[in-house]
């Protein structure tokens, strides 16, 4: 768990680089570009990597963002064999935006019912 818990940390930080420079379409890329490593046979890595990430933002050093938090979230699961999707949207009123982490069409790292609030924009 501990070494899970650096990389989510690692990969915070790494999604933090991109933001802090508004390279939105570097982040994207990133997630997007992540490969998918062979799964381990027998491990549920989903729930372990949600709480480590969850465990590392609250350690980051500020807070920590919820397209920064999917970003890694997805990152980290595609590097644990699972393939995750990173989902970003909108809302018109009033004007905000979200992103959460979807496996096999179901919300991981965020309340089940986000996806209802907001107008998908993108899916990588």
């Amino acid at each position: 768990m501990f070494l899970l818990f650096c990389r989510a940390y690692l990969l915070l930080l790494r999604a933090d680089g991109y933001l802090i420079r508004s390279k939105f379409p570097a982040l994207r890329e990133w997630v997007h570009n992540t490969p998918r490593r062979t799964p381990l046979p027998g491990a549920d890595a989903t729930e372990a990597v949600c709480h480590a990430v969850d465990l590392a933002a609250v350690w980051y050093w500020k807070q920590v963002l919820c397209l920064q938090r999917s970003a890694a979230t997805a990152c980290l699961l595609r590097q644990c064999g699972v393939a995750a999707r990173l989902v970003i949207g909108a809302q018109i009123i009033p004007l905000r935006a979200h992103a959460w982490v979807e496996v096999e069409g179901r919300i991981v790292n965020d309340k089940p019912y986000i996806a209802e609030l907001y107008t998908v924009l993108d899916r990588c």
